[in-house]
This record gives C-alpha cells, structure tokens and sequence, in this order.
C-alpha cells in the first residue's frame, strides 16, 4: 500500500484472535488528513476493534498500525501516552465519570497529560462546552444529561487536547433522530472548521452518509471495499448491497 504525503493513519497487514477465533485477517487501510473514513461491517466484526488497536487499549497479533510515522502496536507506555495526546476517542456509551461533573469530565485530560494551569483549562472546558453547545451544563452530573448530551460531553472530552485524530464509536447509536443529526453536524463542522481527521465506527446508515468522506466495509476480517458514499450506494459486492439495503429499511421502520 503507497503512503501518501497527507496520510494520517495507516494499517497494514493488521490481524488479531481471540484463542481459535479470528477477529481481524490481515487489514490495510490508510486515512487521509481531514477526512471522515465510516467504517461499516456486520455486527461483531472487528469494527470496533479497529479503533481500540489505534488507542493502544489492545495489542494486535500481526502487522501494523501507524499514526503518522509512529507504529502504535510497538510504542512503550510513555511513548503511547505521548501519541495518545493527538487521538482523541468518543465511546459508544459516552464513558463519562459519574461522580464528577461535566466540567471536571472535560477537564480530566488537561489535568492529567498537559502542563495547562486551572485558569487555561478553564478556558478551554468553556471553548469545548461551546462547541457541542452545552455551555450553561457544565455544572450537572453525567446522570442529570439525556443521552444526546452525554454523547456530546464525551465529544468535548475528547476534543480537550485539539487531537489531529478523534475516534467514534457508534456515535448515534440509542439516539433519536434529532440528536443524532446534531452529532452528525459536529462531525462535519470538526472536519470543515477545524480541520480533525475522524474514523466513524456506525451501523446507522443516515449517519454514515452524511458524514463520510469516504467509507471502507470490513468482512471476515478484512476491508473487502473502500470507496466515496457514492461508489458504496453503487457497489455491486453483494455483502455490501445485503447489508445496505437491511440496515436502511430497519432505519425506515424504527425511524
């Protein structure tokens, strides 16, 4: 696979089992500076596996991943804190810590990995608040947010460093349509104004094509079809039509 000068992420030969279960069979995939990759598969299929290899949470078996020229599978632990700096990961259940507020959420990366005093975190808390437009929540407990707005605090928290990098994990998934479509437009405005590289882990349909700038399906293991939303709609991969046409009719009857 060509490495190009603006590549941001790039996976290579990457595998991963579980005992006698496969899980990832050789993946290659590269990211590109500010673009949005959705990345689609069936359920249980390493999507979010992917994502946790880049966070270092786990170790591959086999082959690479790299975040610019920094192959995250063989960093020591100081080393992959220092990367993780850049990556910022928004979970699919939000992660928040319940017993600290949403201030103190957001807060929690610039205490821990920044030399920021308390008067910058606290212009960067009220920057990041701003952002994901929950500026008079900063006070509230994680269990006082619907979950739109839990999803949106983990995407402040995450974006507390400036990363080049954010990670999201089923970001719309348990959402209704009007907080998924604001969590789709943070994903757009992170790339158009802000100019953040982002993988999208999704199964919700409406989601992956508003936001992608490009998609790749993983199957049994392996990215079986890269493309531009346009080239996926007009796949002609069987998998890939199955699942389009399954999740987008389960959309229109839970919609």
């Amino acid at each position: 696979m060509k490495t190009l000068p603006d590549t941001l992420v790039k996976l290579l030969g990457l595998k991963l089992q579980f005992a006698d279960k496969v899980i990832l069979d050789g993946v290659d995939l590269s990211v590109q500076k500010e673009e949005t990759l959705v990345i689609m598969g069936m359920s249980g299929g390493g999507k979010s596996t992917l994502i946790s290899i880049l966070m270092g949470l786990l170790k591959a078996n086999a082959g690479s991943a790299c975040f610019k020229d920094q192959d995250i599978t063989r960093l020591s632990r100081p080393k992959l804190n220092e990367v993780r700096t850049h990556i910022g990961m928004v979970y699919q259940n939000a992660a928040l810590i319940s017993s600290m507020t949403v201030r103190e959420n957001i807060g929690l990366p610039l205490q821990e990995l920044s030399d920021k005093n308390e008067k910058e975190i606290g212009a960067i808390i009220d920057q990041k608040l701003e952002l994901v437009d929950l500026k008079d929540a900063g006070d509230k407990l994680p269990s006082e947010l619907s979950g739109g707005m839990q999803k949106r605090v983990g995407l402040a928290r995450a974006l507390a460093l400036e990363p080049e990098l954010v990670l999201f994990d089923e970001p719309s998934a348990g959402l209704d349509p009007i907080n998924s479509r604001l969590i789709d437009d943070l994903i757009i405005q992170l790339r158009e104004k802000h100019k953040v590289t982002s993988i999208v882990v999704t199964h919700e349909m409406d989601s992956a094509f508003a936001v992608a700038t490009r998609m790749a399906f993983l199957h049994e293991g392996k990215i079986i079809l890269e493309g531009t939303p346009d080239e996926f709609r007009h796949s002609d991969q069987p998998i890939v039509r199955e699942f389009l046409s399954t999740y987008s009719a389960h959309e229109k009857a839970t919609g």
